[in-house]
């Protein structure tokens, strides 16, 4: 198809020295007619296929990232599709529409003014996983010469309906330094009586198995529930208890609500629920309560799985999943449009949107 046939628009793009001609064969050309590879998913281009092919192998992009309502960018976060909207250098057509129709929390653009006044986005998708869902909170005192070694003192477990199956003080084996009472509101006398890391961790294991055998769950889920919290590993290790890594929902380490920097650093969890729940936890001078961050797990996760997942759109299923752009096909992939290869790319992560 020759260029002239296929000619659609002209664009200036701000970032670039000189205008494009895009074409709607989802190639972009510049004003001498050389022909540049577009990514269909973060627009960023490429003056050769193969350097694209390369992209797309090592990004991984997918369907399913977080996209902008007006220009279709995807982005690898939450967080990185807010500072497209309205960080300091956001794209101007979006930032004008976002900011006129777009809601603050779920990053989506209404139709109109109106149908932004009445948008619920709190309303989450009411299907259930199989087995249910229970979310974890611990609340952590110091031990050790300087108070600096976390030892769980307070654990709570909540269902999917927030309401308490288990809540309880919990005894450290070793001798705590440090109550944090300003935070945790726990005081010596709350864990004189108080039930061992043990007993604590036997409870929760039952409810977490829910009738199953331990050795079962490792690799078939069954009667099992998955496992929410923010900093599972963390909160799992101060209990001693060994979860199965596809049953944890851990809103620290997902993706889309990660940070915006490569290195993929963890948002606190106080930060995550103001920006995507709208309300305010661990206040600062205020006492602490596990039961409140388990809520907000628990929410943080609703609102993740109720996103939308094109069902057709290829999806990394674990470490067993054949990568989607291997060497071998080199010649193939190169001759696939942009939207061609972004069906093929999957993520580097299991989509909550699929329990």
């Amino acid at each position: 198809m020759s260029a002239s046939e296929c000619k659609n628009e002209v664009h200036i793009w701000p970032s670039l020295a000189y205008k494009v001609e895009v074409f709607s064969d989802g190639y972009v050309y510049n004003l001498h007619g050389c022909r540049r590879n577009r990514c269909a998913a973060c627009f960023r281009e490429f003056n050769k296929k193969e350097h694209l092919v390369e992209h797309m192998r090592t990004s991984q992009h997918s369907p399913n990232d977080p996209r902008c309502a007006i220009c279709a960018k995807h982005c690898r976060s939450l967080d990185a599709l807010r500072d497209h909207l309205t960080g300091a250098l956001p794209k101007p057509d979006c930032a004008t529409a976002f900011a006129a129709r777009g809601c603050s929390l779920c990053l989506d653009v209404l139709p109109t003014a109106a149908a932004l006044r009445s948008h619920s986005c709190l309303r989450t998708n009411p299907k259930a996983p199989l087995g249910g869902v229970l979310a974890l909170g611990c609340k952590m005192v110091g031990a050790g010469s300087d108070g600096s070694l976390d030892v769980c003192a307070r654990v709570c477990v909540v269902d999917e309906q927030e309401r308490v199956l288990f809540e309880s003080f919990v005894k450290p084996q070793i001798p705590v330094t440090h109550y944090r009472y300003e935070t945790t509101g726990i005081r010596p006398e709350h864990l004189r009586d108080a039930m061992t890391p043990k007993q604590a961790a036997r409870r929760v294991q039952e409810l977490l198995l829910n009738g199953e055998e331990a050795w079962k769950a490792r690799s078939s889920r069954g009667r099992a529930r998955i496992l929410v919290g923010h900093g599972l590993d963390h909160d799992l290790e101060a209990l001693g208890i060994d979860y199965p890594a596809y049953l944890k929902r851990d809103t620290a380490s997902y993706p889309p609500l990660m940070k915006t920097s490569n290195s993929r650093l963890s948002n606190s969890l106080k930060y995550l629920t103001l920006a995507y729940l709208g309300y305010h936890i661990q206040a600062a001078g205020h006492q602490q309560h596990p039961y409140d961050d388990c809520v907000a797990a628990l929410r943080l996760y609703r609102r993740m799985r109720a996103r939308p997942h094109p069902r057709d759109a290829a999806t990394a299923v674990g470490p067993n999943h054949a990568p989607p752009f291997p060497a071998w096909r080199q010649r193939e992939l190169e001759r696939m449009s942009p939207e061609e290869l972004l069906q093929l790319s999957t993520p580097d992560y299991y989509c909550w949107c699929l329990d």
